[in-house]
């Protein structure tokens, strides 16, 4: 458990000490299934174990668009999220999640125990990490064409990965959706780009060439 980012710096035994005290529920999902349907009416944190998932906003015309995708360690919860829309988290792969009540985490228990504040700094610093990836994803939905968006998605990916050689997070279908785009169009701009020499593609794997 420790490689999971929410545990850094707590041990083991006390892990499972910690979600014994918050009852904490590890339950198993299959690919495709909707793990929460409304996150906006939850009082919950889930962490991803195993597997993959999608943050997946639902607006008013029923439109869907991933807002994030979940890879083991990550968080979510309504704490954790800034869209006052409706959100759901859809697993992309089997999945095995664990989750417990906020309160468990805010509300103090009898025992003080001292991976608790632990775990609420790490928490801290999930919020900073996901106000960077949300700011992300405003400075890619400001850019007015879809060759600018693909241009700054690939120039976040660089920075992060430390290399013009990246690995799409997302499926061609998934980013057309953080996109807020039609695929066929994104795999134009795509093809667009590979033409006029600036990148090099094998499935989800990029070469930026400038």
């Amino acid at each position: 458990m420790n490689e999971i980012s929410i545990f850094y710096g707590i041990q083991n035994d006390d892990v499972k000490k910690m979600l014994n005290c918050f009852q904490a529920k590890t339950i198993n999902y299959k690919k495709d299934t909707t793990i929460i349907s409304n996150l906006a009416n939850t009082n919950i944190i889930g962490i991803i174990i195993e597997g993959t998932a999608n943050l997946i906003r639902n607006d008013y015309n029923g439109n869907k668009t991933v807002i994030e995708k979940l890879n083991k360690g990550s968080i979510f919860g309504e704490v954790f999220s800034s869209y006052s829309d409706e959100l759901s988290v859809i697993a992309t792969s089997k999945c095995i999640i664990i989750t417990f009540d906020y309160d468990h985490v805010i509300n103090r228990c009898k025992k003080s125990c001292p991976y608790h504040n632990t775990l609420i700094d790490n928490m801290l610093q999930l919020l900073a990490n996901k106000i960077v990836i949300m700011n992300n994803r405003l400075d890619i939905l400001s850019k007015k064409t879809i060759r600018e968006k693909l241009l700054e998605y690939f120039s976040i990916l660089e920075k992060e990965k430390l290399s013009k050689n990246i690995t799409l997070d997302l499926n061609y279908t998934e980013l057309a959706d953080y996109f807020g785009t039609d695929r066929s169009a994104l795999m134009r701009e795509i093809k667009n780009l590979r033409e006029d020499g600036l990148i090099e593609t094998k499935g989800k794997n990029i070469k930026l060439l400038y």
